[in-house]
């Protein structure tokens, strides 16, 4: 008989109980020493809400009361209600604009489906997107990351970076890959966890915050507050182990769902440029943060700053 404790420490039975794993399956692969993954590390499927996060009320949720899929494109779907659509945006099919203007962040249909828009692409503008408490269907063009990861994922050893992913079957620019995933906690239990780390720089290689909505002169108490974080050094999915670049493939969205959880959005993943099978995945950990100047390197600061491996033209050097 098999040992249960075991069992919930076995990364490959973690693995095999999600529900995608036959179709899409997460691998781990090591050609290069006897290391292996962090026994205490837990695979998970959905981020994990801290017991002592604000979550908001049921009677502040909503969603689209579109009777079609089409409405959610073409006319005034909730969800989009703080997206403005494109004058200037072209088809799907590639050919002029037309009348009936969309709203949304994806192609709807053509060879560019579920693919992000170039504007939404090229931008750090957040994602709306439809949702379970939305009368349209679950095929609605907008429920790309509300659907999940439709790409199977390799965590592979590095020869100098400890572990990294790739994906074993091409990936489309704007094609969304996975969310990062962790355990989502205030913004005082993740100082407390960084103050206890022994290295808490490289705590912050684990800790994302989600504070593209906060605000603290916002109406709502939720976006007021300080922003909540997620940790995924301990509980995650595939994308933890996603290596640093200064020359990404990749880019993180922030991705909003129901508007009631602005305050506990996704962190989305999605390709910035065609990456091949079997090209290592990477996004920038500090893509975006204001503080990131030239001040931020300050030379005589160099013994307490993170050296970045990347190795790429680009390279700035140093993470932070």
């Amino acid at each position: 008989m098999s040992d249960p404790e075991e069992e919930k420490a076995c990364h490959w039975c973690q693995i095999r109980s999600f529900a995608t794993h036959e179709s899409i399956p997460i691998t781990i692969v090591n050609d290069v020493n006897d290391e292996v993954i962090n026994p205490n590390f837990r695979f998970i499927d959905h981020s994990v809400i801290a017991d002592d996060v604000p979550v908001a009320e049921d009677s502040f949720r909503t969603g689209c009361s579109c009777q079609s899929d089409e409405d959610c494109m073409y006319n005034t779907c909730q969800c989009l209600d703080e997206m403005a659509p494109d004058s200037d945006e072209e088809n799907d099919d590639g050919s002029a604009s037309q009348p009936r203007r969309k709203r949304f962040a994806y192609h709807s249909s053509g060879p560019k489906a579920g693919l992000l828009r170039d504007r939404i692409l090229q931008s750090r503008e957040p994602i709306y997107e439809c949702h379970k408490g939305c009368n349209c269907s679950l095929n609605c063009p907008n429920r790309v990351v509300e659907r999940g990861r439709t790409v199977p994922l390799q965590i592979f050893r590095t020869k100098d970076r400890g572990w990294g992913v790739k994906c074993p079957v091409d990936i489309r620019e704007g094609q969304f890959v996975d969310r990062y995933l962790g355990e989502i906690i205030t913004s005082e239990e993740a100082d407390r966890r960084r103050a206890e780390s022994t290295i808490s720089r490289r705590k912050d290689v684990y800790l994302f915050a989600l504070d593209k909505f906060s605000d603290p002169q916002s109406l709502d108490p939720l976006l007021a507050a300080p922003p909540l974080e997620v940790d995924g050094e301990w509980m995650s999915g595939p994308t933890r182990f996603i290596n640093h670049s200064c020359d990404p493939n990749m880019r993180i969205f922030a991705r909003v769902g129901d508007h009631a959880d602005k305050h506990i959005h996704d962190l989305a993943l999605f390709a910035i440029q065609d990456i091949p099978a079997g090209d290592e995945l990477t996004f920038d950990y500090v893509d975006g943060l204001e503080h990131m100047d030239d001040d931020a390197y300050d030379l005589s600061k160099v013994g307490e700053m993170t050296k970045c491996l990347c190795g790429t033209k680009r390279c700035r050097g140093f993470l932070w």
